[in-house]
């Protein structure tokens, strides 16, 4: 029975140097992504790109069905070319749950019926030989077709169980010998990490547990195929996304012609709001408004994606293209109000205490991160904003207190901090001032950032008062940026298509103009 030394993977004649050679992985850069030009005056369609005008027709549940699954494999592929920590991961059932009772009383059982059997005089071998045989099944699997047949054909030979079967019945097999053989087929087979999993394999005595942990090794040996397979695959999504994504939503659209009508009322808001803004510029008082405001339809969409991050996730209606990226959005929204609080307490403490901690880096450093923590979770509906401001408020009077003893001076005197505090739990209002300030520069600064070709490659200037900030805001914004940008690749066409109605339609227009004369 030959054995085989050297550690393989995936196939019994490819080497393996490394942890590279085994999960190697080469990530293509999504933030190259060019946002493409469409025309959005332009009649121009394709099936392939532009959505699907159709007659109101009934939908029927097969094809709501079908659209479905569409949505689940386009959000699956999606996850999988953007999130380059996407991995699966086995589910794992409460400790106390009647799942995992009964889970664990019916494996429990089973094992205990193979270790009678084994134990029997003469042994019985039928239940071992069915493990035998599905663990050569899913030994195999692990190799590439077409490669490792050297392995394959040995994993065959040794894992036969018409042979195994024939040696039980003269009392001649060797059970253990037949672990040994797949613990060090395992051992060539797994991935590095699972190098001390196999290790303690050959330390466990008890038959019975030896095969128990091996297809509790092998299960984990399958995870990690599967996430090796998605990395492998990862780059060749990424180049297929932009085609493959456009597609799948087509078919979507075919399948459920209502499939863009969030998306609609989306811009529609925008366009509104446009309208809205140009009317009140350009309205000149006792002057006949005779023109159509004119609006860019990039300058609309921009807008548009803007209020993605002022979005309330649990009440409002998600657009349909986007909703791939609904979670990664909802959290840049709520990293970005924590970076927005911390914002304006530093412009506050520098207004108040400006000449006290100028010159202190340091100061400023240890207060950002003490807000930082405490606004953590700010979030969520049980958290006490104004609370955590006021507990913020007294930490920073404490900090900039002790630095002042440290260097001899006077700590700060109790109207001071009592102001101080004051105004740090003000802007728990989103209205205060200060508040909108901050979210107006900030606006202004994500807004040109989605005017750029290539945000990572060349960053817009950063408005005042958000230096405390920058380096956060900075990669938060170059996060939103390649999603807006992928995004706008993806459904351009279809985005042209809606704009082109609500923009240059002669009915959509009227009406327009009728909501901003009413308002």
């Amino acid at each position: 029975m030959p054995f085989n030394g050297e550690k393989q993977y995936v196939g019994e004649d490819q080497p393996s140097d490394s942890d590279s050679s085994r999960f190697s992985e080469s990530m293509a850069s999504l933030s190259d992504y060019e946002c493409s030009r469409q025309s959005f005056t332009s009649d121009s369609s394709s099936k392939s790109s532009s959505p699907a005008s159709s007659p109101p027709r009934v939908v029927t549940f097969d094809e709501v069905m079908g659209a479905a699954r569409n949505l689940e494999n386009m959000t699956l592929v999606h996850e999988i070319a953007v999130n380059e920590n996407f991995q699966l991961k086995q589910d794992a059932l409460p400790e106390n749950s009647l799942a995992s009772r009964v889970k664990r009383i019916v494996h429990q059982a089973y094992w205990d019926v193979l270790e009678s059997e084994l134990s029997a005089e003469p042994p019985e071998y039928d239940h071992a030989i069915k493990l035998f045989e599905e663990i050569r099944e899913i030994l195999l699997s692990f190799l590439i077709p077409g490669s490792g047949n050297r392995l394959r054909n040995q994993i065959c030979e040794v894992l036969d169980t018409d042979l195994i079967r024939q040696q039980a019945e003269h009392g001649a097999v060797d059970i253990q010998g037949l672990a040994n053989y797949i613990i060090s087929t395992m051992g060539k087979l797994c991935a590095p990490v699972r190098d001390d999993d196999v290790r303690k394999l050959k330390a466990t005595g008890n038959i019975v547990e030896v095969l128990r942990q091996i297809f509790h090794v092998l299960d984990l040996m399958n995870m990690d195929m599967a996430n090796f397979l998605i990395r492998s695959f990862r780059p060749h999504f990424q180049r297929q996304l932009v085609d493959y994504e456009r597609t799948k939503f087509q078919e979507i659209l075919e399948e459920t012609p209502s499939a863009l009508d969030k998306t609609t009322k989306w811009i529609q808001e925008s366009v509104n709001e446009e309208l809205l803004a140009v009317s009140e510029t350009t309205l000149t008082p006792g002057a006949e408004n005779s023109s159509k405001p004119s609006l860019s339809p990039t300058l609309v969409l921009n807008n548009s994606y803007l209020k993605l991050l002022q979005w309330d996730y649990q009440k409002k209606e998600f657009p349909e293209t986007l909703i791939t990226d609904e979670v990664r959005l909802q959290e840049l929204k709520e990293k970005l109000n924590q970076l927005k609080i911390i914002a304006c307490l530093s412009l506050i403490t520098n207004n108040m205490l400006g000449t006290i901690i100028e010159g202190l880096p340091e100061l400023a450093d240890k207060l950002k991160r003490i807000s930082a923590v405490l606004l953590e979770g700010m979030n969520k509906e049980t958290f006490n904003l104004k609370e955590v401001l006021n507990s913020v408020g007294v930490q920073t009077c404490a900090e900039v207190n002790k630095t002042l003893i440290e260097r001899g001076l006077s700590t700060l005197n109790a109207e001071v901090q009592a102001n101080l505090v004051g105004q740090f739990s003000s802007i728990e209002k989103e209205d205060h001032p200060i508040r909108s300030l901050i979210d107006k520069r900030i606006q202004l600064y994500l807004k040109s950032l989605l005017c750029l070709p290539s945000p990572q490659k060349c960053l817009p200037p950063m408005p005042g008062g958000l230096a405390v900030i920058q380096q956060e805001l900075e990669v938060l914004g170059c996060q939103y940026a390649n999603i807006v940008n992928l995004n706008k690749q993806v459904y351009g066409p279809f985005y042209a298509n809606i704009l082109r109605k609500l923009l240059f339609s002669e009915e959509a227009m009227g009406k327009a103009d009728a909501s901003s004369s009413a308002n």
